[in-house]
């Protein structure tokens, strides 16, 4: 079973792709803070989001928004162009849920997960 919940705030504005035959993808990341005892420390997750739902986060998103965020997890490959081998997890997002205000005036949209994404 590959499942994540997790809640943060944006660190920047979405960045929102266009993609072939009416798809999109949204990338941002969010940063989750832990207080334990009298330490508190700071985590990054970046997040990728398909859709609709990634026009969404994009519409009604901004730096510093608080999200929960539900997906799986997955890890990513890649080469530099020095040769390096790099990875990266990173959190495939099946539903985003918006905490508090929207950048905008409008009403909040509906956050039902995306089926076309595998759960």
């Amino acid at each position: 079973m590959n499942y994540v919940a997790i809640t943060g705030n944006l660190t920047k504005d979405v960045e929102l792709r266009p993609l072939q035959n009416d798809k999109s993808v949204g990338n941002f990341s969010i940063a989750v803070n832990e207080k334990y005892k009298d330490t508190e420390t700071v985590s990054y997750f970046d997040i990728t989001v398909w859709n609709k739902q990634a026009e969404n986060c994009e519409k009604y998103l901004g730096k510093g928004s608080k999200v929960l965020i539900e997906g799986s997890l997955k890890q990513e490959s890649w080469e530099t162009s020095s040769g390096d081998k790099r990875t990266a997890v990173k959190i495939t997002a099946h539903r985003v849920e918006f905490i508090g205000k929207p950048k905008d005036s409008a009403a909040l949209p509906d956050t039902t997960p995306d089926p076309n994404v595998p759960f």
